[in-house]
């Protein structure tokens, strides 16, 4: 007989680890499952120097945020463990955050935190601990389909998180649990009041925890000093418009704080690192018709030897505030993996997550997805270069990469 979280035994006698924010939905959590009589131990993680970030609003794993998680603990009367983790973090999640800036992209570091230190070390911790299965507040559902355990979107599709989970691995799926995953957020605050939980009406975590002044650039300059290298501003046609201070203060379909004048609006449609130049061009340059992915972790039901030749049907999300839009899912003969997405997407930049489901429905399943490694428009952006202080053009690119 299978207990409330698909495992034998009783709860009783099934140990969960419970990975503790300080925030409401993982304290919720631990609530639910100890008033579920499961032997529940709270884990929480410091991941980055707290000092500027002890009392800012909307953090998370730090300062503040770990003391509310030991006062839940202690109000609850369960076990509870901080953990070091600083290290860690900053190789795998602020160094390639950084990078991937450097780099001309624009990353989603909640996906690297959740694919390195949460489900890889985090959940090997768990494993240490002798739990059964660990537990987390994302707004996910996971169930047994057959025999083996799937994601689906959550019954809140306004709290879907599903977009920061998509590098979740089939042997992470068997061993989390999401018990939010089935209810929406207000009800997890009525019940934190109900439960007497000190964090009930706490402000929701920011997207971008380790950024204290809430300035990515302020993280990356500290990091690479001097990497905020000035560079031109390049119309699409060939123009140059002005002087930017580094392509790190910008980002793709941005069209505010260009710094430049122009009759028609103008919006960043690529960054060339190479040559530090901000490529700007109308808004019809931002629709993205093709994607090349890289790092793809594939969750769906079909191997890719079924995949059609004339793609996969699926529905892709190229934003987590986005809803999934219709897509065909190639897998090439390189081994590599391109989506076409058939009514397009604006402002689509390298380094963002594009992630797969079945449908859009609500509680649809999640199939998995990929890193944005290039995108494709349908308009046509010139390689610009400088040949003897006069600018030329070279028109070897279609499409933005």
């Amino acid at each position: 007989m299978l207990n409330s979280l698909d495992l034998p035994g009783r709860p009783e006698d099934t140990r969960v680890v419970v990975a503790m924010s300080g925030g409401v939905d993982s304290s919720v959590t631990a609530a639910l499952l100890k008033h579920q009589g499961y032997d529940v131990i709270g884990v929480t993680l410091q991941l980055y120097d707290h000092g500027k970030a002890m009392h800012r609003a909307g953090a998370c794993c730090a300062g503040q945020d770990i003391q509310d998680a030991r006062r839940v603990a202690e109000h609850l009367d369960i076990p509870h463990y901080v953990l070091d983790y600083e290290s860690r973090f900053k190789e795998a999640v602020i160094d390639r955050f950084a990078e991937s800036y450097l780099s001309g992209e624009t990353p989603v570091p909640c996906v690297t935190c959740n694919q390195t230190v949460k489900f890889e070390d985090l959940l090997e911790t768990a494993k240490e601990f002798g739990a059964d299965c660990m537990a987390t507040g994302h707004y996910i559902s996971s169930k047994m389909v057959g025999n083996q355990r799937v994601l689906f979107r959550p019954y809140d599709e306004d709290r879907d998180q599903t977009y920061f989970l998509f590098a979740t691995t089939q042997e992470q799926i068997d061993f989390l649990r999401f018990p939010l995953g089935g209810m929406p957020k207000p009800e997890a605050r009525a019940l934190a009041r109900e439960l007497g939980l000190s964090v009930a009406d706490k402000q929701d975590s920011q997207d971008i925890c380790f950024v204290p002044t809430g300035k990515y650039t302020d993280v990356i300059e500290r990091l690479h000093p001097g990497a905020a290298e000035p560079g031109d501003i390049v119309h699409i046609d060939g123009r140059i418009l002005g002087e930017h201070k580094g392509i790190i203060h910008y980002t793709v379909g941005q069209r505010r704080g260009l710094g430049i004048s122009s009759g028609d609006p103008l919006y960043v449609v690529k960054l060339d690192p190479v040559r530090q130049q901000v490529i700007v061009g109308p808004r019809d340059a931002l629709v993205t018709r093709r994607l090349k992915l890289r790092e793809v972790n594939w969750l769906g039901p079909q191997t890719f030897a079924e995949f059609p030749k004339s793609g996969l049907e699926i529905y892709a999300k190229v934003r987590s505030t986005r809803p999934p839009k219709e897509a065909l899912l190639f897998a090439m003969p390189d081994g590599g993996f391109e989506v076409e997405l058939m009514d397009g997407e604006q402002g689509v930049a390298p380094g963002q997550a594009c992630v797969f489901y079945n449908g859009v429905e609500k509680e649809s399943q999640l199939w998995g997805g990929g890193w944005i490694a290039s995108t494709k428009t349908d308009v046509v952006i010139p390689d610009v270069i400088r040949v003897n202080g006069d600018q030329a053009l070279k028109t070897t690119i279609v499409g933005a990469k």
